[in-house]
C-alpha cells in the first residue's frame, strides 16, 4: 500500500476504500495524507470501486489496486494528458511481474486497462470479479508507459487470488442460472494453456513463462469446477 501511494503523491486527491482489513493499511493511508473510508462488507470488486468513485471529488480519476505503481514516466504521460482535450478516458499497458520476473507474452502483456477518465463520463461494471470500466461518453486514448503491476511476488499470492477470483467468478455465473459440465471445466483448462503458451508465445517467458500458463490453466479449470460443484448443490466453503 505505501509504494502504491507513493507513486501517486503527485495527486490532488487520494481515496483509499478499506475492505476491512486486519493490518494496518488504514492508519498507513490516513498518516500518508489518504481519505480513508472503510466498508467491512464486501459486495465485490465492481461495487467496491464504485464506492470509491462516489467519494472522488476531482474531475479526472486514476484507479489503482494496492499492488500496482505508477512509474515516473506513466505521472509524467497522465499529468500531459489531463491538460489536454484529447480524450475522455485512456487505457494504459499494464506490466505484470510473477515472482520477480516481469512477465511479457502469455496473454499478460500488453494489458490494456481503462483505468485514467473524467469522473463523470465511466462507472465500473458491477461484475463481483473482473469488473471494468464502463464509458458512458466521450473517446478514449492510449497513454504509453506500462502501469507496474506486483500481483504475484511469490506463488502463494497466486493460489490465494485463484481461489478467490474461481469462487467469486462462479458464484456470479451460479446466479445467473448458467450451468456446466467437468468436460467443459477440463476443455477450459487445456485451451488455456494452448492459448497461452503456445499463441501467445509464453515459452518466451523462459521457465516463469511456463509456470504461468500452467497456472492459468489451472485457473481456467478451477472456476468451471467451482461452478460445476455449485450446480451439483456443493458448497465452495465452509461458512
Amino acid at each position: 500500500m505505501e509504494a502504491c501511494l507513493n507513486s501517486v503523491a503527485f495527486a490532488d486527491e487520494i481515496v483509499v476504500v478499506d475492505g476491512g482489513s486486519t493490518d494496518a493499511t488504514v492508519e498507513l493511508a490516513r498518516k500518508m495524507g489518504a481519505k480513508v473510508v472503510d466498508f467491512p462488507d464486501w459486495p465485490g470488486f465492481g461495487p467496491q470501486k464504485n464506492r470509491a468513485l462516489n467519494l472522488a471529488q476531482c474531475d479526472w480519476v486514476l484507479s489503482l489496486d494496492a499492488d500496482e505503481r505508477v512509474s515516473p514516466e506513466l505521472a509524467s504521460q497522465i499529468r500531459t494528458a489531463l491538460q489536454s482535450s484529447d480524450a475522455d478516458a485512456y487505457e494504459i499497458p499494464r506490466l505484470t511481474q510473477f515472482c520477480g520476473q516481469w512477465i511479457h507474452h502469455c496473454g499478460w502483456s500488453p494489458d490494456r486497462v481503462l483505468r485514467l477518465f473524467k469522473r463523470d463520463v465511466a462507472r465500473f461494471s458491477e461484475d463481483l470479479v473482473h469488473e471494468r470500466v464502463l464509458l458512458r461518453r466521450g473517446a478514449s486514448g492510449m497513454l504509453q508507459a506500462p502501469l507496474l503491476h506486483y500481483s504475484y511476488p511469490t506463488p502463494s499470492h497466486y493460489w490465494r487470488k485463484l481461489e478467490k477470483y474461481s469462487q467469486a467468478w462462479a458464484q456470479q455465473r451460479f446466479q445467473q442460472g448458467q450451468s456446466t459440465s467437468m468436460l467443459r471445466a477440463a476443455a477450459a483448462g487445456a485451451t488455456a494453456f494452448a492459448r497461452s503458451y503456445v499463441f501467445r508465445l509464453g515459452f518466451l517467458d523462459g521457465a516463469m513463462g511456463l509456470a504461468v500458463c500452467a497456472m492459468q490453466a489451472q485457473a481456467a479449470f478451477a472456476k468451471y469446477f467451482a461452478l460445476y460443484c455449485l450446480n451439483q448443490g456443493i458448497q465452495l466453503t465452509n461458512d
